[in-house]
């Protein structure tokens, strides 16, 4: 039962048009919502795929795992597979959607690692430098798609594939500062959290795992984050049991049972002391 009319969070499995098996699929914000009831766009959903879209008209807004970002003309929206968003004001937007699933980019490459860094923000405007550039290449994607149906199948998934890495690299934004690259033992080290947070806590752990040491992955971590291995795997823990408790029906036991607390008491000093507010308190705020 979901409490106090408090909807769960809706995990949503890519599925591809019988006319497109190819893992992506471009449509309209005028689409997405003759499809969708403004209640099922507006409830808390986790996708195991991604939501990349582009405003060409119209003002709303997208919320994406608790933060609210603007939309307008030339703003991005980027949910990546896992994250909790509420596409709650899009009814005055439309633009194009592009949803892929989370190997369709070429493994290795650099539009794949941008598709993959969950520290890039849900939300971006296009610099207006760029901005020319990024509309041809998604017009160039959205011509493809909707007119390539006469190609082989593997020619076609090709060429979207192309096509949807350009689109990648011209509308990622560029910081003022080259980055500085991410070493293997960060992005192991990551992938590894992602999987584990719920059972593990324990940067040595992480370390033994993957044959490293704790002060390694301290070092690599707080170079590409700007803080440690145990802050870093005490925010991923922070973010899963705010969407529990912010957009799930689960009690407060059920979800220090769920992040691997044994013992309740011990969840709710961990998450009082990040967060500032007990798990009760900061439920009853989110909602």
């Amino acid at each position: 039962m979901v409490k106090k009319g408090q909807p769960s969070i809706r995990k949503v499995v890519y599925r591809s048009p019988a006319d497109a098996p190819f893992g992506i699929e471009v449509m309209s914000f005028g689409q997405l919502r003759a499809m969708a009831e403004p209640a099922w766009r507006a409830a808390p959903q986790r996708p195991d795929f991604h939501v990349l879209g582009i405003v060409e008209q119209g003002t709303g807004h997208h919320t994406a795992d608790f933060q609210r970002y603007p939309l307008r003309p030339g703003s991005v929206l980027w949910i990546r597979p896992g994250q909790v968003h509420r596409l709650d004001g899009v009814e005055q937007v439309d633009g194009t959607l592009v949803l892929f699933q989370p190997d369709f980019l070429t493994p290795g490459t650099h539009a794949a690692g941008v598709a993959a860094d969950l520290f890039t923000p849900s939300g971006w405007d296009l610099d207006s430098r760029r901005d020319t550039l990024a509309v041809l290449a998604l017009e160039h994607l959205r011509t493809e798609y909707a007119h390539g149906a006469g190609d082989p199948p593997a020619m076609r998934t090709e060429l979207l594939r192309q096509l949807l890495t350009v689109l990648v690299l011209r509308i990622t934004p560029r910081p003022d500062t080259p980055p500085q690259p991410r070493s293997d033992a960060f992005s192991l080290f990551r992938h590894a959290v992602e999987r584990d947070f719920a059972s593990s806590r324990r940067v040595s752990r992480y370390a033994r795992q993957l044959g490293y040491s704790a002060r390694t992955l301290s070092r690599a971590t707080f170079a590409a984050t700007g803080t440690g291995a145990k802050e870093f795997i005490d925010a991923r823990v922070m973010l899963e049991a705010k969407r529990l408790l912010a957009h799930g029906d689960l009690t407060v036991i059920q979800c220090a049972h769920r992040l691997g607390f044994h013992d309740a008491a011990n969840f709710s000093k961990f998450f009082e002391q990040r967060a500032g507010l007990t798990p009760g308190a900061f439920r009853q705020s989110a909602r």
